[in-house]
């Protein structure tokens, strides 16, 4: 990988690390699904007018609106506003690897390897100890509302799958077009559950940092951040692209804990360690094993 697109590499990582503490700042002033909607109407508006829409059918585009960003970002705001720390949120949140490998085998009809069900069983064993330590520092709800965002994100990806085989396009300028499905779904859920009232009040109290915190999540993290990394895509094999994803838990912790002095108990240290060991092997022990008997 050339040096540029390396340090475009890890300046995603940067900005997807920090993400998750500046959601949990967002939710502190901003009911999340009012966030949601501020977030991709900003996302949308006006960078909409400066590109034009693929040639993609309308569905795929209301299809990712409705996971990736509608979905994932109402379950993820929601658990870091009932109190989910932002650094263990972006370690659970890369479940989503696997909640992508268990829908394209229900869905697309792929086999698993090997290497893959061991990756699983590794994540799973890492998933359930970081669940059991639930308690004043990471309630229940905000766990299992982390884990339905990362199964969102997975649905996601496989509507991804089914974009790309339209043929060649502009996949930031999708990003962008298919913005514009969330504010309203968002709006509707933030006047069902949130209430009016919470919604008048936290836009007539809007001040510059929930501004910041709008622009951020939707210049920086979803804008710049998808954007750079479809540019990565385009050019590297996603084998070598991919793996880069590993380091956002590792600047979302250090963030939570930087910034809100956010302190992990050692099972979660041991379930992380094993979620992250079972996304390496799912990465990289096919790839291993061949090297092992290339050699051999």
């Amino acid at each position: 990988m050339r040096p540029l697109d390396l340090a475009l590499a890890l300046l995603v990582v940067v900005v997807w690390g920090v993400n998750f503490a500046v959601i949990k700042t967002g939710v502190g002033e901003v009911p999340p699904l009012l966030l949601g909607a501020l977030r991709f109407l900003l996302a949308a508006l006006p960078a909409v007018l400066l590109l034009r829409p693929p040639k993609v059918p309308w569905r795929l585009y209301v299809a990712y609106g409705m996971t990736i960003s509608v979905g994932q970002f109402a379950f993820l705001f929601s658990a870091i506003h009932l109190g989910m720390p932002s650094g263990l949120a972006s370690l659970v949140l890369q479940s989503q690897a696997f909640f992508t490998m268990l829908f394209a085998a229900l869905w697309l009809g792929e086999n698993w390897r090997a290497s893959q069900l061991v990756g699983l069983l590794l994540a799973a064993g890492g998933l359930a100890l970081i669940g059991s330590a639930h308690g004043l520092s990471m309630p229940l709800a905000g766990f299992l509302l982390t884990l339905a965002a990362a199964s969102m994100w997975a649905a996601g990806n496989i509507v991804t799958r089914a974009v790309a085989r339209c043929g060649p396009i502009n996949q930031f300028a999708f990003v962008v077009w298919a913005s514009l499905v969330p504010p309203l779904p968002f709006l509707a859920l933030s006047l069902l559950i949130e209430g009016r009232p919470a919604i008048t009040a936290a836009l007539a109290a809007f001040s510059l940092r929930s501004l910041a915190t709008v622009a951020y999540l939707a210049w920086a993290a979803t804008l710049l951040g998808y954007g750079l990394w479809t540019r990565l895509l385009s050019r590297y094999p996603a084998n070598q692209v991919a793996p880069f994803s590993l380091l956002v838990p590792v600047v979302g912790l250090s963030t939570g804990w930087l910034v809100f002095d956010e302190a992990l108990q050692p099972v979660h240290f041991v379930g992380g360690a094993l979620l992250m060991l079972g996304l390496v092997v799912n990465l990289f022990a096919t790839r291993l094993l061949a090297w092992l008997r290339n050699r051999a």
